[in-house]
């Protein structure tokens, strides 16, 4: 976290971000008889990510489609659950992505408004869920095209994101890049 005068500061960029393929490797994923995830890896670079974004005060929801013990199980074991300060996930609000409702119960737990969107991003790695959805509801997307399990290419405007990664930590420079326009802005 940004230290200024003995305060800790926590960084205006607010970071929505996804879960399977994006964080968690879904090929490595293994079910129970009920389809609920109980082990799981990340993909290379992920947890690094997460970690360093957190150390620098970078406030992080998931918003993710799936089960809530899925998620539970995969970043209990991973030892990342403390890296979000919210969790919205589509068994809880009752739709998935690119659904606006999933992104505005994550902007409600987070104390953000209309006025908030200007400064949040959503990471993910599918561009009909993810990206079309950030963009629809009037947010930043960055696509992580780290997975080949999913088409890349976008089939309208929708499906273009503002920024693309290709690993995971490389969304530690962007954020870092868009908090200083933010930064900047404000001056």
């Amino acid at each position: 976290m940004d230290l200024r005068d003995g305060i800790i500061m926590e960084k205006r960029l607010q970071i929505f971000i996804d879960s399977g393929d994006t964080i968690i490797d879904e090929g490595t994923e293994v079910r129970d008889e009920k389809g609920i995830v109980v082990h799981a890896g990340l993909i290379p670079g992920a947890d690094e990510m997460l970690k360093t974004l957190s150390e620098r005060g970078f406030r992080m929801a998931l918003v993710a489609d799936g089960e809530q013990q899925s998620f539970a199980n995969v970043y209990r074991e991973n030892g990342l659950g403390y890296c979000f300060a919210t969790r919205t996930i589509s068994e809880i609000v009752g739709v998935q992505k690119p659904s606006e409702h999933m992104f505005q119960d994550a902007m409600a737990k987070n104390g953000l408004t209309e006025a908030d969107k200007g400064r949040i991003i959503m990471v993910g790695n599918n561009i009909r869920k993810d990206v079309a959805g950030a963009n629809r509801f009037g947010i930043t997307s960055v696509l992580l095209d780290w997975s080949p399990r999913y088409n890349m290419v976008p089939q309208c405007e929708d499906e273009k994101p503002d920024f693309i990664i290709h690993h995971p930590i490389e969304l530690i420079q962007l954020a870092e890049a868009l908090e200083h326009k933010l930064e900047e802005h404000e001056q």
